[in-house]
């Protein structure tokens, strides 16, 4: 049952926060408690997820990225509202918020699991991304060598701007303008995709949720880490970054078909 709703404008999206007052006097007029905050607000939110039945998320995929980010840990659903530019991970135009809400107090609606990632680099900090984690060289226009690993054994390295590790649901994303495939999002796959390759392994390598990634960084310019293309953390040489799927996974409310995602795709590509 969907009891407590909790709204999320995007500070930077001026229409999206009356946007969200207007779907929360809705939400109050069939009985629901609301709550309105910012998607960039994660102390705020962090304080009131554990009350929430479902978080609503007005912006575009970045919104819901960092909200799917917020949510995994208590396993709250997301419901995304396509207020920005993409919409691959949205549900809604805001025009169809009106005749979804009985359908989500009924229970009209399935919810989607979709694998998350874990890297930890050598200094202990761990990071969850939805999309993907990014290891490529910084503002130097100059390649990085990247010593990869999979399951402790030595695959390659990699002579490059970076390599994406991506989950199913970033295969749509950077993996995708790298030249990586495209896998359906209920996969519990994940895949290496090397950016710009020099004279190294150039192809995407799919590989199996158990799996573990070890990347060891050689350079003599500043690299960087990319969590989600939102997050970045400086890299050096010798470090080490690990990634293998998290114990978390992301929840979505979907509405549509369980087909949605195909359409989806070539909506947006077509």
């Amino acid at each position: 049952m969907m009891n407590r709703i909790g709204l999320l404008h995007h500070p930077k999206l001026p229409a999206t926060q009356p946007m969200a007052e207007q779907m929360a006097s809705e939400a109050k007029a069939h009985g629901l408690t609301t709550w309105i905050g910012s998607t960039w607000d994660e102390s705020a939110v962090a304080a009131r997820i554990a009350e929430l039945d479902l978080l609503v998320t007005l912006g575009g995929d970045g919104s819901i990225l960092r909200t799917a980010r917020m949510a995994c840990e208590q396993g709250v659903p997301v419901l995304g509202v396509k207020m920005g530019r993409l919409g691959f991970l949205a549900e809604l135009e805001p025009e169809e918020w009106r005749a979804a809400l009985p359908r989500l107090l009924e229970g009209d609606y399935w919810l989607e699991q979709r694998m998350m990632l874990e890297a930890e680099n050598h200094r202990g900090k761990q990071h969850h991304a939805l999309n993907d984690v990014v290891i490529s060289r910084g503002s130097l226009a100059r390649i990085v060598r990247l010593e990869a690993y999979i399951d402790g054994s030595y695959l390659t390295t990699y002579a490059a701007d970076g390599l994406i590790v991506s989950t199913a649901t970033g295969s749509t994303a950077y993996a995708l303008a790298a030249g990586g495939p495209i896998l359906p999002p209920q996969l519990q796959n994940f895949l290496l995709m090397p950016i710009a390759p020099h004279l190294s392994m150039n192809r995407a390598i799919v590989l199996g949720r158990s799996d573990q990634v070890e990347v060891r960084v050689h350079t003599d310019h500043q690299a960087i880490l990319t969590v989600d293309g939102q997050f970045e953390y400086d890299l050096h040489d010798g470090d080490l970054v690990s990634v293998q799927a998290s114990p978390h996974v992301s929840r979505f409310v979907r509405l549509q078909d369980r087909t949605y995602f195909y359409r989806t795709l070539m909506e947006r590509l077509g």
